[in-house]
């Protein structure tokens, strides 16, 4: 029997648009997941990826940011393509590079954050994956002080973009900028040559999960699946309030172990919070995103991120840390089985697993990604919280002198003393001392 992945490229093969060019471009499995989930939204919502960094104000000129954003979206085939199904098969259809850069005014009574928010929410899910909203705070310390700035939202949908993607989108945005008063854009060789590398690494990439969706692999991860079940119940619709935003943030920096906090010690901690969160004596479907360019394929922009997913078990059932480590290794084995795949192997054995994640968590170290620099002048880096979360809770974890620590939660599920308690839950467990082997 052919894995979903191979069925997937068996229609996508077959499909023509009849236009003699390469117009359409096959998705690879973490982009199938992003554009079936955004199909099956009622307000076809897409995931969104924002990076938020504040200058100066007056620093950004728009109109050189547009020509810098419109040179990536030329040059990058995956922030000039939309996503559409086709038949019932997804893909990405290639369009004229266009990337928008909206000046959005604070409201009264708002500040950047606020006005940035909103823009967000308003965001249309058709249109150009790259789009840049700019807003400036309306404080003034006066006489003693000024700390007005701008802030600039770098913002993606996720089938455009990995960890990978938005470290290069920083470095080469802020390039372009630097030259957009003499490169008019890239050339059409280097736009032709990108947009076959781009092609052929999500056909690697393809061949990769065809691969990792074999027997042996599905019948691991029925296994491994059988017990989970959703914990959460599924948000009830939320009108919006001027009061009340619709996720709940909390953040704690620690001091980082040497070396950092091993993953499998990051999953006992994010254990610790879903005991809180669902109870103790269940296993809970936790995600974590993993993966990378297929060997030999082009370091080119895209979504090459597959979502793993964690058994994580609360209460008496729950795993020692040194069983927690083995476990991540076996399914790091597998790790590149698709997504959609997985789902269907959890339910072939049994589970009755809608696919749904009870929580969310990723890893990215500080150091891998160089600040946006806009004519001369580094951009800081700054977090918005409140903005709506696809899952019931989300945890982050930066990576570098110290441990950054941020969990997020839908307010429609969770309520915020016990999503504060499970986040001390999660921070206890970080800075309890490992313990010793032997």
């Amino acid at each position: 029997m052919l894995s979903i992945t191979s069925q997937y490229l068996d229609r996508y093969r077959r499909l023509d648009d009849g236009a003699g060019v390469p117009t359409l471009l096959p998705v690879t499995g973490a982009q199938r997941r992003f554009v079936l989930v955004r199909a099956m939204d009622p307000a076809g919502r897409p995931d969104l990826v924002p990076m938020f960094f504040s200058f100066p104000r007056g620093t950004v000129d728009t109109r050189r940011l547009a020509a810098a954003a419109r040179h990536l979206a030329a040059l990058h085939p995956v922030l000039r393509a939309r996503p559409a199904v086709l038949r019932g098969t997804p893909v990405l259809r290639l369009e004229q590079p266009e990337v928008p850069v909206v000046e959005v005014p604070c409201a009264p009574g708002e500040d950047a954050a606020d006005a940035l928010r909103r823009a967000l929410n308003d965001w249309t899910p058709q249109g150009p994956p790259l789009r840049l909203f700019l807003t400036s705070s309306q404080h003034d310390d006066g006489d003693d002080g000024d700390d007005r700035h701008e802030v600039l939202a770098v913002v993606l949908d996720h089938t455009a973009c990995d960890g990978s993607s938005l470290a290069r989108i920083v470095e080469e945005l802020g390039t372009a900028y630097a030259a957009a008063s003499t490169v008019e854009g890239p050339s059409p060789t280097d736009v032709a040559a990108e947009l076959d590398a781009y092609r052929e690494a999500v056909l690697l990439q393809l061949d990769d999960e065809a691969r990792a969706g074999s027997p042996a692999a599905l019948e691991y991860w029925g296994d491994r699946l059988r017990a989970v079940r959703e914990r959460a119940p599924l948000p009830a619709p939320q009108a919006p309030s001027a009061d009340r935003l619709p996720s709940g943030s909390a953040e704690l920096r620690i001091p980082a172990p040497e070396g950092g906090a091993s993953f499998p010690q990051l999953l006992d901690a994010c254990r610790a919070a879903a005991a809180v969160l669902y109870g103790r004596g269940h296993v809970v479907p936790l995600g974590y995103p993993w993966g990378g360019r297929p060997p030999g394929a082009a370091p080119v922009l895209g979504c090459f991120l597959n979502t793993v997913v964690f058994p994580t078990a609360t209460g008496p059932a729950a795993a020692a840390p040194e069983e927690t480590a083995g476990a991540w290794w076996d399914d790091l084995d597998r790790a590149g089985t698709p997504f959609d795949e997985v789902v269907h192997a959890a339910r072939t054995a049994g589970s009755g697993w809608a696919g749904r994640l009870d929580g969310l968590l990723t890893v990215d170290d500080a150091r891998r990604r160089a600040p946006l620099r806009l004519g001369g002048v580094t951009g800081q880096e700054v977090h918005i919280d409140g903005r709506p979360v696809r899952g019931p809770f989300a945890v982050s974890v930066t990576q570098g002198p110290e441990l950054h620590l941020r969990m997020v939660w839908d307010r429609a599920v969770h309520s915020d003393d016990t999503a504060e308690d499970a986040f001390a839950a999660l921070t206890g467990a970080l800075r309890a001392p490992a313990p010793t082997a032997g």
